[in-house]
């Protein structure tokens, strides 16, 4: 199995943009789109026993887990996690420091449903097949999983600032504390996608906003 660690300057850039996370989530041109997305999430999982990888301040926590058996919410980053942490939350829901990039800390076989909110768009295509298979690995036959990632818009995105060698793309994105990171962020479209997930999968959905994407599948 083939994963890609979490480069020092993306925790550190997590870690300060901490307190001005869900500023992205107050665009105007967006807010159609994500009261869309937040309505229909709780139906994906309930009674479920949910597995979130990347959850961040727990902006999405908060919406999916409503129906849920249990919610256990995982992130790397202290200062985001502090936040979640403030939250009001539905009881489900544990929260636990994990490294998305490592999932092996929170067991195998537990859980029947996995979500992941604009953290596909951050694992380096390299690594994408191998990190699948990781997260599949800890979840039971017929479990449910559900991605939310971005769209490219133009003037609404920030643009892409450069691409390497494997085709992954990249941002630069600039902090209140005036810091400055580079940061992976792929728009994959529905084909590649798709393509990504290989055989063991059913029940395929794909659905697309103007500014998001949605997939929903099945493991076999």
């Amino acid at each position: 199995m083939t994963t890609v660690a979490a480069t020092t300057d993306m925790v550190d850039y997590y870690a300060r943009r901490a307190a001005e996370y869900e500023r992205i989530y107050a665009r105007p041109e967006r807010q159609v789109e994500l009261r869309a997305i937040e309505a229909a999430l709780p139906a994906e999982f309930a009674g479920r026993r949910v597995l979130e990888v990347a959850c961040g301040t727990g902006w999405w926590t908060a919406h999916g887990a409503r129906d849920a058996q249990h919610w256990l919410a995982t992130d790397l980053n202290p200062e985001t996690l502090a936040i979640a942490r403030t939250k009001a939350m539905p009881a489900c829901v544990h929260i636990r420091q994990a490294d998305a990039h490592d999932l092996r800390s929170v067991g195998e076989g537990e859980f029947d449903a996995a979500f992941a909110g604009f953290w596909w768009s951050h694992v380096p295509l390299q690594g994408l097949a191998g990190w699948l298979s990781q997260l599949h690995a800890r979840l039971r036959p017929g479990a449910r999983v559900v991605f939310i990632d971005n769209l490219y818009v133009e003037g609404s995105s920030t643009p892409v600032h450069r691409r390497d060698d494997s085709g992954n793309t990249y941002q630069l994105r600039r902090l209140d504390d005036g810091s400055t990171h580079e940061v992976v962020k792929n728009f994959p479209g529905r084909d590649e996608v798709l393509a990504s997930l290989g055989a063991g999968v059913e029940q395929v959905r794909w659905t697309a906003c103007g500014h998001y994407w949605v997939l929903a599948y099945d493991l076999l």
